[in-house]
């Protein structure tokens, strides 16, 4: 058992010990790759989505160095046909990049020494073989290859740590014909000679890379383009791979006797391809482990960077940014950004990076984005109150004194508070449709979502908007049902919601209610409430 060779199945052990989610189909997937075109795979997922895991149980699997069996009985993957043919056959090459970038004194030597020590092993592991002295990490496992037949499977976890750390402004020592290319460019050229020659398709049997962002592409083409890759966005067969399903999540629960509904609102979210309902496994665990539901995003380390790319000046970003906080979702192309998170161009590059790192959702059929939960959501905002964006750190706290004078009943705080959302957002909104009426509540209803599940629903009549907000389980708060009505009274608005005999959200709910009729006058622009309770 060694450091990089063949390290044996003691940690997938260590998994399996503990309270495991099956993740095991993702080894069929794997299987029907090895010895084709489609060998090489990279899958990024966010940060906490089970990614090192997911690499510890394929390097179980294949490693020829021990018996594997016993941990995979009863496992999903022991019922697939492929389950015999590549158990425990290849000799496994395991690479945790981030045990070197962890390593400050390795310095501009870091892709240097990744590639001394594995060769050094590599060597160990096989002393009769002709190396002619090479130092190169290919022709050894070449000569491996020539010399005993032997096939390698390759992995790398967190393959693009070192694309994180050390970017274009970190230079080599030395010279390679007059240009002193950057680390970064030193260790794709290392990922190339290994992945990208003649004779790699003869050396590895397959190669299974993870990370946070898909391949770094060179103006429109992927530095490594002869891999498939998985991604947040473009996930393919990998949707349900990684990360937690509603159905596993619901069997956790039950096992466990916690509350799906509260699993849902803080952890579920997630559209990853197909799978249209996946929730953060971390999450998930700790708040069992806890018997709590909070936010455990804040240990996933990506919040100084997230501060950073939401206050970029592009145009449009902000507004973008406020939509989403209050339950909007928003277009985002996509296709321009380079899988470098220290090259973003655009407010769609902000948007994409985003989505990578876990902190929006994204649909890829309606090509939106948006923030998936509200674990994520409280994230944000506390992102936002670490920017500079004064205004929207004061909606933030406007919205909470809204909400304290909805409840309390104080319908001319109400009103001023209404018209304070309106003036702050503006200029994001044209204030003479419905649509913009629904929005400018629900951004200054921002803060209700601590507390409230909350529902926009469209009336069928011209000029207003219903918005009903039913208190989670654990908070002891009364259901709010909102009438927003243009240039009528605030009486007709309560007299339509009765007549309504209130949105069918609420026809489960038995405790006490608020109504509140909002009108907007055209010509003072300004907003007048009435507060009913019903018990």
């Amino acid at each position: 058992m060694g450091t990089y060779i063949n390290k044996g199945n003691n940690a997938f052990r260590d998994i399996v010990n503990s309270e495991y989610v099956d993740k095991t189909s993702l080894i069929p997937i794997i299987n029907k790759t090895l010895n084709t075109e489609c060998r090489y795979s990279c899958v990024s997922r966010s940060r906490r989505f089970g990614k090192s895991m997911a690499a510890k149980m394929l390097c179980a699997y294949y490693d020829k160095s021990c018996d594997s069996r016993e941990l995979f009985m009863g496992l999903k993957v022991e019922k697939d046909k492929t389950f015999e043919e590549y158990l425990n056959k290849y000799t496994v090459i395991y690479l945790d990049v981030t045990s070197f970038t962890a390593r400050p004194e390795l310095g501009d030597r870091i892709v240097r020494v990744i590639q001394s020590e594995i060769s050094s092993e590599v060597k160990k592991c096989y002393p009769d073989v002709d190396y002619s002295e090479t130092t190169d990490l290919m022709r050894i496992l070449s000569a491996i290859h020539n010399a005993t037949g032997e096939k390698f499977f390759f992995i790398i976890d967190e393959w693009d740590a070192i694309c994180r750390e050390f970017p274009d402004r970190r230079k080599m020592r030395g010279d390679m014909s007059g240009i002193a290319p950057t680390i970064l460019d030193e260790y794709v050229m290392l990922l190339r000679r290994l992945f990208k020659t003649q004779d790699s398709d003869e050396v590895f049997a397959g190669a299974y890379l993870t990370g946070i962002l898909p391949i770094k592409r060179y103006n429109t083409e992927s530095a490594l383009n002869n891999f498939r890759e998985y991604s947040m966005i473009n996930p393919g067969r990998m949707a349900n791979a990684l990360g937690f399903t509603h159905d596993e999540v619901t069997e956790l629960c039950r096992s466990f006797n916690m509350d799906i509904h509260e699993m849902e609102q803080w952890y579920d979210g997630y559209r990853i391809g197909e799978a249209s309902r996946i929730f953060n496994p971390y999450s998930v665990m700790r708040a069992i482990e806890n018997d709590r539901y909070k936010s455990y995003w804040t240990t996933t380390g990506a919040y100084d960077s997230v501060v950073t790319y939401i206050q970029m000046n592009f145009e449009g970003l902000k507004d973008d940014i406020i939509r989403m906080i209050s339950g909007e979702r928003v277009y985002v192309d996509t296709t321009e950004f380079t899988n470098d998170m220290h090259i973003v161009r655009s407010k769609n590059d902000v948007l994409t990076v985003l989505i990578h790192l876990g902190y929006l959702a994204y649909d890829e059929d309606e090509q939106e984005c948006f923030i998936p939960n509200k674990e994520v959501g409280n994230e944000m905002n506390n992102a936002i109150k670490a920017t500079s964006w004064e205004e929207l750190a004061k909606t933030i706290q406007n919205s909470k004194n809204l909400l304290a004078a909805t409840i309390s009943g104080n319908e001319q705080a109400v009103a001023k508070a209404i018209d304070l959302a309106n003036d702050e957002n503006t200029s994001i909104l044209s204030y003479n449709d419905e649509n913009s009426l629904a929005c400018v509540l629900s951004i200054a209803y921002i803060w209700a979502k601590n507390d409230y599940i909350i529902h926009r629903e469209f009336a069928t009549g011209k000029g207003y908007a219903d918005l009903v907000m039913i208190p989670r389980r654990n908070a002891s708060k009364p259901a709010i049902v909102i009438e927003l009505k243009y240039n009528h009274s605030t009486n007709t608005a309560i007299s339509q919601i009765k007549q309504k005999n209130y949105p069918a959200k609420l026809a489960d709910y038995t405790g006490d209610i608020l109504l509140v009729g909002i009108n907007y006058d055209k010509e003072s622009k300004q907003h007048t409430c009435k507060i009913e309770s019903v018990n």
